[in-house]
């Protein structure tokens, strides 16, 4: 529908532009234009495979003009302006829905006139904090007793006359919601799918699914309409279709009342805090004197060190490879329905967004909802048998795509926490356990890039999330330290791997199964490139851990190798983050920097098909209308798992807009000069090969909220949507 309207658009443009001879020659792929293969809208099966000695020009042309640093390289021919747009995004902003400072010295954002709001300003930089959504809901609310019934038959309200919501099946739906939606040929995608709506009367295309019959005593009945086998989801709303990992609102309650017993963590808590308290009587009488006194006491502190009251369970072994390209954890972003496309089209290992410890034991509702998966995400990630490629015992048919990333800034907190969620999520792949967000909120608390400096605490949390997590192994992710100018990893990396000098030997390794490392610290955000040649010094000092091992371990000291997460020939899974945007890029990464895999967020954001060509090992130029087949998936998807009802559209069209934010940065391929592309990149201003592909380009919000009208409607009237960026912000607020 909308897709015609913007090919027939794309005409116009080209008879009417300045530049119309180059985009006549562009149309009959003239060789002094653009090759007519860069302009290819359809099927998968037309689209260009490019190679980098493609992008250069035939025989007797004069060789493209040289790159410019930091600018996309596009084509005279696209140009609307030459001039790169002077803006910076702050990615790490983006990554979180939280206000942020100063990345260093915790000053108000300078970008923001000493933190003074300026009404009068246009263009801003940084990243709009406290934001609002408004709200989106009907204007009655209909009683849960009536929402899922037919008119003559609603079950029982348990509050009797005291119940405030509407009962009138009718009224509400003349009064109390907004008309039917036509968007999406006007049928619900949830009862397409299953044979049932989740969202009973409530749902924006109830007509689709609901009709009126005229029953024997000439009354006419509103029904729903249902399929026989339709999966029943009345008595727990949370509890969707296709959607897995979804924690009873009684267990939740239990966690918030303290009734949840932790009859692992509580003991070993006991025995930690008790070594942590020998530990600095121990430290605390080698700094007052080396005498026989200080030496006799010292004896007897070290007889008081006692093993752990429990040790870890056998781990279900794990595998990362070079076919195995991983979703970064991503914040506001790694939502289910994004995960969900991005698996779709190639992702093999998947995470949920960063959820922050405390909540989870105290049960709140908002945290666990993190922890929802789909289906798909249960299936086993693709990996190619290799000799030394695989850890013994390792079974690709029990594995899956699916992990949890943690917070926290206490060591008590994370084995809780992880406790937690290997008792009630029965589908896990791996705990993970963030240990880079730089976000102040985060940092400030000792929790994420505040673990890069307090290494034992670290290891303790690690060593104790291995005891807890039953089967489950344990992850952790990195940044190459706090600051600039003092990188740390290496150092980490070492004791995740073997423990601490005061702790190895007596309770040997850790455990930790994998770990991620980004090419980045805390300090530099993401000013510049990240450093891959110090991730490849620690893929190359980790390779070098088995020489070592015999040197740092006391063999009979070892811990039982079934309650390691990969101890065959102590393989300890190395993963690399940071500025991953193509297949180029990554298999750049793995043979050349000795990862195992590569991470990818900021580039899955911008581009989710990259996923498709990691594992096709070609650029895909994506058409303008296959790209909006895309955003349709994700709105299907969104309305799957938050509801079709007036509140699912609102969750939907909110998530929909910050994934905007980064589709805006994609250029085609058939665009660009030279390959590969760059995540760090910013474009000059340029039209697309079609109206609906300049649209896409837009980092104009109003024009964000057009895109998803074209699936979702117009915006509830108190919707409100800030970008992140301020860049991206011509006015404070949009209101539907």
């Amino acid at each position: 529908m909308a897709e015609g309207e913007f090919a027939e658009g794309s005409k116009a443009v080209e008879t009417t532009t300045g530049s119309e001879n180059s985009l006549k020659h562009a149309a009959n792929g003239d060789a002094n234009g653009v090759a007519s293969s860069d302009i290819v809208e359809g099927p998968a099966s037309k689209r260009q495979k490019l190679a980098h000695d493609e992008t250069k020009q035939a025989n007797g042309e004069a060789n493209p003009k040289e790159r410019a640093r930091g600018v996309a390289p596009i084509k005279p021919e696209y140009l609307i302006s030459s001039e790169a747009q002077a803006k910076v995004v702050d990615d790490d902003a983006a990554e979180a829905s939280i206000a942020t400072e100063d990345p260093v010295n915790g000053k108000p954002d300078p970008r923001d006139r000493d933190g003074k709001k300026s009404k009068n300003r246009k263009k801003q930089g940084g990243q709009n904090q406290n934001r609002s959504y408004g709200h989106f809901e009907d204007a009655l609310k209909l009683c849960n007793s009536v929402t899922y019934s037919n008119e003559f038959s609603p079950k029982p309200c348990k509050f009797g006359e005291r119940c405030n919501m509407c009962h009138d099946l009718r009224k509400y739906l003349k009064e109390g919601r907004r008309e039917d939606l036509d968007t999406l040929d006007g049928k619900c995608p949830v009862f397409e799918k299953y044979g049932r709506c989740t969202a009973g009367w409530k749902c924006r295309f109830v007509k689709s699914h609901s009709k009126e019959v005229e029953r024997e005593d000439g009354r006419k009945e509103l029904i729903l309409l249902q399929n026989s086998d339709a999966m029943d989801t009345e008595e727990d709303p949370d509890q969707r279709p296709g959607v897995v990992n979804v924690v009873s609102t009684d267990t939740k309650w239990d966690l918030a009342r303290r009734k949840v017993n932790f009859e692992k963590s509580d003991p070993y808590i006991k025995w930690l805090e008790k070594e942590t308290e020998l530990t600095r009587k121990f430290h605390n009488t080698r700094k007052s004197g080396g005498d026989e006194a200080g030496a006799d006491e010292r004896e007897d502190i070290r007889a008081q060190f006692v093993d752990p009251p429990l040790k870890p369970s056998e781990k279900r072994k794990v595998y990362f490879g070079r076919e195995t390209p991983v979703l970064a954890p991503l914040t506001t972003q790694g939502n289910l329905p994004f995960r969900r496309l991005c698996v779709e089209l190639g992702a093999q290992v998947t995470y949920s967004e960063m959820a922050m410890g405390m909540p989870l034991v105290q049960g709140q509702k908002g945290e666990w909802a993190l922890m929802k998966a789909h289906e798909s995400e249960l299936v086993p990630p693709r990996f190619t048998p290799g000799k030394g490629t695989v850890v013994k015992g390792y079974d690709n048919a029990k594995d899956l795509k699916f992990g949890a990333q943690i917070s926290g800034n206490q060591p008590w907190v994370v084995m809780k926490t992880t406790e937690a969620l290997t008792k009630f999520l029965p589908h896990l792949r791996v705990v993970d356990l963030n240990c880079g967000c730089p976000i102040d909120l985060v940092y400030k608390a000792g929790a994420g890039s505040g673990l890069l400096d307090t290494p034992s605490k670290l290891e303790k949390m690690v060593r104790g999330m291995n005891v807890v997590s039953g089967e489950v192994p344990i992850t952790a992710k990195l940044r190459m330290g706090v600051r600039d100018d003092k990188p740390t990893a290496d150092k980490l990396i070492e004791r995740l791997a073997f423990g601490g000098h005061d702790t190895r030997d007596r309770l040997g390794a850790p455990g930790c199964a994998a770990i991620t490392l980004h090419g980045r610290s805390r300090q530099q955000r993401y000013t510049k490139s990240a450093n891959w040649s110090y991730i490849a010094e620690c893929s190359a000092l980790i390779k070098s851990y088995k020489d070592k091992k015999d040197e740092l371990t006391d063999t009979a000291r070892e811990p039982d190798a079934s309650t390691q997460a990969n101890t065959v020939d102590e393989k300890v899974y190395f993963i690399g983050n940071g500025d991953c945007y193509s297949h180029v890029d990554y298999f750049d990464h793995v043979d050349n920097a000795g990862v195992d895999t590569v991470m990818v967020a900021r580039g899955a954001m911008v581009k989710p098909w990259i996923f498709e060509e990691i594992e096709k090992g070609q650029y895909l130029d994506k058409s303008a209308s296959e790209r909006l087949g895309y955003i349709e998936k994700f709105v299907r998807y969104g309305l799957e798992a938050w509801g079709s009802d007036e509140m699912g559209l609102g969750f939907t069209r909110r998530f929909l807009l910050e994934w905007l934010s980064f589709t805006h940065r994609y250029v085609p391929i058939g665009l660009l000069e030279h390959l590969p592309p760059s995540l760090n990149d910013r474009p000059p201003r340029y039209r697309g090969r079609n109206d609906l592909e300049t649209l896409l380009a837009s980092d104009n919000y109003k024009d964000w909220i057009k895109i998803s009208e074209m699936f979702l409607g117009p915006a509830h009237p108190s919707f409100k949507f800030q970008p992140k960026h301020k860049s991206n912000s011509y006015e404070m607020e949009a209101e539907g």
